[in-house]
C-alpha cells in the first residue's frame, strides 16, 4: 500500500519568483483592488457577503496582476493614473475569474475553496450561483466602461471558451477512455483560456501590433496549461493550503486529469479495474487515495505530468522573445518559475 507524500517538503518558497512582478505592478493593483471592492456593492446584502467571502480569502490575483503586466510590457503603464482602462478589464478578469470559482464549487460539490469553506456550504449553491452571475454583469459592464470593442471581444469570447471547457469537463468526468488531446482541450478552454484573454487584452489597449497581441496570449495561454497541470499534480501529493481545496477532491470527485490518463494508458488491466471502479463507478474504500497515488508513481505519471508543464512554461518564455528585455519581462519570466515550482 503506497503512502501519500506531500510534494513541497524541503522546498523553497515558490512564491518568491512573484516577487518582483508584484512589486511592478503594486500601484496598478492598489486601484485594481480598489475598483473590486466598489464593484462588488449592493444594495442585496447577500451579493457582497458572499462575493467577498471568496474575493477577500486570500488569492493571488495572478490574472488581473498579468493583464497590468502585459499592458505595461506593451507601454500601457497602469499605474498612470490616465490608465483606467488596464484597470477595470484586470478587475473585469478577477471578477469573470471568481465567478467560475464560485460556479465550479456548486458543480464539484467542493466543500473548501482558498483554504476556508466554500460559499455554497455556507450560503447555498443557489446563492453561489446567482452571485457568480452578478460578478459576471459587473466585469461585463467594466468592458464596455473601458471602449475597447475589441478587448470586449477577447473577453466576451473567453467566458464562452469557459463555459464550452467547463462542460468539456463533465463529459471527461468519470470517462476512462478519456485522451491526453482531449483532457489538455479541457484544461485550454477551463483554465488556460482566461490567462490568455487576461494577457492578451494588455497589448490592445496599448495599440501594439496584431503579432505582438498573439505573442501575449500565447504567453498566457502556456503559462496557463502549465499552472493547470501542476494544479493536476498537486492533488496527488500538495497540501490543502498551497491547492486552496482539500487534497485527493479530483479523485474523490471522479476527475480524469493528465496523471489519470498517462497512468491508465501505461497500466494493467488489474490497474484500469481500479479506476473504474474509482472514478467511473465512484465506490471507493478505506486507502483507495493511497493506492491511486502508488499507481501513479509506478507509472512516473506525476513526474511526466510536470515535465509537461514545463514544456508548456518554456513555450510560454519563448512567446515573449520578440519584447525587448527590461525589468517587466524577467518578472514575466519568473511567473512562469513560480508556476512550475510550485511542484517542488
Amino acid at each position: 500500500m503506497g503512502v501519500v507524500v506531500t510534494l513541497d517538503e524541503g522546498r523553497s518558497d515558490p512564491e518568491a519568483s512573484l516577487t518582483d512582478l508584484v512589486r511592478l505592478v503594486a500601484a496598478g493593483m492598489e486601484r485594481v483592488n480598489a475598483t473590486i471592492l466598489s464593484r462588488t456593492g449592493s444594495d442585496v446584502a447577500m451579493i457582497p457577503e458572499v462575493a467577498n467571502h471568496l474575493i477577500a480569502s486570500g488569492g493571488k490575483r495572478l490574472r488581473p496582476i498579468l493583464t497590468l503586466a502585459c499592458a505595461d510590457l506593451c507601454g500601457y503603464g497602469a499605474g498612470n493614473r490616465e490608465a483606467d482602462g488596464a484597470v477595470k478589464l484586470a478587475a473585469a478578469v478577477e471578477f469573470m475569474h471568481t465567478a467560475t470559482l464560485l460556479h465550479d464549487d456548486v458543480v464539484d460539490e467542493s466543500d473548501m475553496r482558498r483554504g476556508r469553506v466554500a460559499a455554497r456550504i455556507k450560503w447555498g449553491n443557489e446563492a453561489s450561483v446567482l452571485v457568480g452571475d452578478f460578478l459576471l454583469g459587473q466585469a461585463f459592464r467594466m468592458m464596455v466602461e473601458v471602449g475597447s470593442l475589441r478587448a470586449l471581444d477577447i473577453l466576451s469570447a473567453a467566458a464562452t471558451v469557459i463555459a464550452e471547457g467547463e462542460v468539456m469537463q463533465l463529459t471527461a468526468a468519470k470517462n476512462i477512455e478519456t485522451s491526453e488531446d482531449e483532457y489538455l482541450a479541457v484544461i485550454r478552454g477551463k483554465t488556460a483560456e482566461l490567462f490568455a484573454a487576461a494577457c492578451e487584452v494588455g497589448p490592445v489597449l496599448a495599440g501594439r501590433s496584431e503579432a505582438e497581441q498573439a505573442a501575449c496570449r500565447a504567453y498566457g495561454m502556456n503559462l496557463g496549461i502549465a499552472f493547470q497541470l501542476i494544479d493536476d499534480v498537486l492533488d496527488y501529493g500538495g497540501t490543502s493550503a498551497a491547492l486552496g481545496k482539500n487534497v485527493g477532491d479530483d479523485f474523490r470527485e471522479g476527475k480524469i486529469t493528465l496523471p489519470i490518463v498517462l497512468a491508465l494508458r501505461r497500466g494493467s488491466d488489474e490497474e484500469r479495474a481500479f479506476w473504474r471502479r474509482t472514478l467511473e463507478r465512484e465506490e471507493l474504500a478505506e486507502g483507495d487515495l493511497q493506492q491511486a497515488l502508488t499507481i501513479l508513481h509506478r507509472h512516473r505519471a506525476l513526474d511526466d505530468t510536470i515535465e509537461r508543464a514545463r514544456h508548456y512554461g518554456d513555450q510560454a518564455r519563448a512567446a515573449l522573445d520578440s519584447f525587448p528585455n527590461g525589468p517587466m519581462k524577467a518578472a514575466l519570466l519568473q511567473v512562469v518559475d513560480f508556476c512550475i515550482a510550485r511542484a517542488h
